[in-house]
């Protein structure tokens, strides 16, 4: 007698996503019911019970005791899972090992560069320093919040009365940065992070000109910056600056009307700037997310690390921040460190904000808040380590304050808050020429000089936000592509929008901008 027809089972990839082969679960796509069967690595697997997007089911018997691994780390401790068992906080346990040895002769090698030819290029902004700008802007810079008023009038009448594409062809527009810091300083800020955000902002590569103003009597005075900028090495090039006060002018109506004559002035002197074929190596490239989902951790940010690697391969400079989403997984990046100083500086970064959160009373090891944990993200090991993987596998360079710039390409981590208001104009500070911001609930976030580009996790908030954000990384979570090619197509945006195309949030004009308040407790 003849069996039946035996219809082949359908692969993994169908309803679960696996980020790393070494993976002994899988994260699902959408409900899964019980009885489902999949086939993993030649096997059959039958799903044990109800599974709801995000969470996980082992892949294979996982013994008490031992580690359930996502992204090819522990995120717990089986509790005596089988295959096809469904992953909670019932069947696993939150205990990973915290590991804080690292050895003196910690050694990791830099990646074998690409040779010249193959890095590529694309059209930027050479500036006399040798830098390289993605975009030209005049910038108009409120040295505090005294001013931050005038310097926000000047800026929007200047961009819509004086400055057009016709006239000033090389000028990407005049913006402001607009900002509740500086005066006294009394609110808790720290005086040097908020004049080297300021500084460093007047000296990016994407600033052809900068307009100062001040109110007059403030702490953050032009003085005060000049004296940061000259104690750091001055303007690193001879850019047009002109510099005002809000006091001396006469008032708010004389302030403004000065400025926009200053504007007026300057903006031919921008514009003499063009852009030239510039190598890949010169983009610098900021790493955020913002309004993550269950799947942020599973197509963006890893398909955002693909192309972070793409960028690091070829001598260009990537800068991740969101210290608080390093903790739980801040051993991946110290055992990537270059050597056993640099990993030591990765655990004092995280060491230092969780002692500056203490000064406020909480945690960056407490759980993730109910709504993560129904959505999948059951320990904060999880969450931390799915925000990691958009710093791709290459090796750490370094460690930087808030708003200081890498000493060399490759990957560094900057100190910062997860605010995504004070988080991105820090990067930028840092030197980020372009920025990829991943999202899963939607975000719609830009900066003031530099462009934002949004990538979704999933493609129902594409479709739905497709004006603000500029990728799609559902495609990963569908099936229809894999996480590197997802990459790939990245990286090439990035490439494209370096060279003069829009970011969604540029045309939409969301230039956010606003400095972290750190404390100044000394910790």
């Amino acid at each position: 007698m003849s069996r039946p027809h035996e219809e082949p089972l359908p692969p993994l990839a169908r309803i679960a996503v696996r980020v790393d082969a070494t993976d002994n679960c899988a994260v699902v796509k959408t409900e899964v019911a019980a009885g489902t069967s999949v086939a993993v690595d030649g096997r059959k697997v039958v799903v044990r019970s109800d599974v709801g997007p995000g969470h996980r089911f082992a892949l294979t018997d996982i013994p008490t005791g031992e580690f359930v691994l996502q992204y090819a780390q522990p995120i717990g401790t089986s509790r005596g899972l089988v295959a096809g068992d469904a992953i909670t906080e019932a069947t696993m346990s939150n205990d990973i090992p915290v590991v804080r040895e690292i050895p003196d002769d910690l050694h990791n090698p830099a990646p074998a560069p690409l040779p010249d030819e193959s890095i590529g290029t694309f059209p930027g902004f050479l500036r006399p320093d040798g830098r390289t700008g993605t975009r030209n802007f005049l910038l108009v810079l409120p040295t505090s919040m005294c001013s931050s008023h005038e310097a926000n009038q000047i800026a929007t009448i200047a961009e819509f009365q004086h400055w057009s594409r016709s006239r000033f062809p090389n000028v990407d527009g005049v913006v402001a940065i607009p900002h509740s810091k500086g005066c006294g300083c009394s609110d808790g800020s720290n005086l040097d992070i908020t004049m080297r955000t300021l500084a460093n902002y007047a000296d990016h590569p994407n600033v052809g000109g900068v307009l100062m103003l001040e109110l007059g009597c403030e702490k953050t005075n032009q003085t005060v910056v000049d004296q940061w900028l000259g104690e750091h090495g001055g303007f690193s090039w001879d850019k047009p600056v002109e510099r005002i006060g809000v006091q001396t002018e006469g008032g708010t109506e004389a302030t403004i009307l000065r400025g926009l004559a200053l504007v007026e002035k300057m903006l031919p002197e921008v514009d003499r700037h063009r852009r030239t074929d510039r190598p890949v190596s010169e983009i610098v490239l900021g790493l955020k997310c913002g309004g993550s989902d269950g799947f942020s951790g599973l197509s963006a940010n890893p398909a955002l690390g693909v192309a972070t690697d793409l960028l690091i391969d070829r001598r260009g400079t990537a800068i991740i921040t969101e210290v608080p989403e390093f903790c739980g997984a801040e051993h991946v990046f110290a055992w990537r460190a270059k050597d056993a100083a640099t990993a030591r500086a990765v655990y004092e970064t995280v060491d230092w904000y969780k002692a500056h959160a203490a000064v406020f009373g909480t945690r960056l090891d407490d759980n993730p808040s109910p709504g993560n944990r129904a959505g999948g993200l059951l320990n904060i090991a999880i969450k931390s380590l799915g925000a990691l993987a958009k710093a791709g596998s290459r090796r750490v360079e370094g460690c930087c304050g808030y708003a200081e710039r890498p000493t060399s390409p490759g990957l560094w981590l900057m100190q910062g808050p997860g605010y995504d208001q004070e988080a991105t104009p820090g990067i930028v500070a840092s030197g980020s020429n372009v920025v990829v911001f991943t999202t899963g609930r939607g975000t719609t976030i830009g900066n003031a000089i530099c462009p934002v580009i949004k990538l979704s996790s999933n493609t129902e908030t594409f479709e739905r936000m497709k004006h603000d954000i500029d990728l799609d990384a559902g495609s990963v979570i569908e099936g229809s592509e894999s996480i590197e090619a997802c990459g790939r197509r990245v990286f090439d945006h990035v490439v494209d929008v370096a060279g003069g195309e829009p970011a969604h949030a540029e045309k939409t004009k969301h230039r956010e901008f606003q400095i972290w308040s750190e404390c100044s407790v000394s910790l």
